[in-house]
């Protein structure tokens, strides 16, 4: 079981290369072709997402992207240092934008990954995402 992982503070621009990262990575271990696209929104997602908590919050940690390979998925997952994440007001009833703006790109997250767990603390919170690779080898 192989691991990658990225660390990055809390700044719009590095979402660019966590993608491209991510992508590279899912590709080397096997995720299908066709399923690039998806790894690559998905991690843009989740980091837009980490980056948005931590400015919001004033938070000063780094993100985390942890790519790792495993023996038939491919595993990924975002983790903020923005402390709890409060669940955002339904839909009509008076939430913010910023709440909207998570909600729609969780909404995102789960419309492209059929494997995904969010999860928050007091530390912060986790995406994690899988997909599955394949068992033939990948040229390079």
């Amino acid at each position: 079981m192989a691991t990658v992982e990225l660390r990055f503070s809390a700044l719009p621009e590095h979402v660019r290369t966590a993608r491209l990262v991510a992508a590279a990575v899912a590709r080397r271990a096997g995720v299908d072709e066709s399923v690039l696209d998806e790894v690559r929104l998905a991690v843009g997602e989740a980091c837009s997402r980490a980056v948005g908590l931590h400015q919001r919050g004033d938070a000063h940690g780094a993100i985390r992207v942890a790519l790792t390979e495993q023996e038939k998925r491919f595993l990924i997952e975002v983790a903020d240092e923005a402390g709890p994440t409060m669940v955002p007001a339904p839909a009509g009833g008076g939430g913010t934008d910023s709440a909207d703006d998570d909600m729609l790109g969780l909404a995102v997250i789960t419309g492209l990954v059929e494997d995904v767990e969010v999860s928050s603390s007091l530390e912060g919170g986790v995406i994690r995402m899988s997909w599955p690779v394949s068992t033939a080898p990948v040229a390079v």
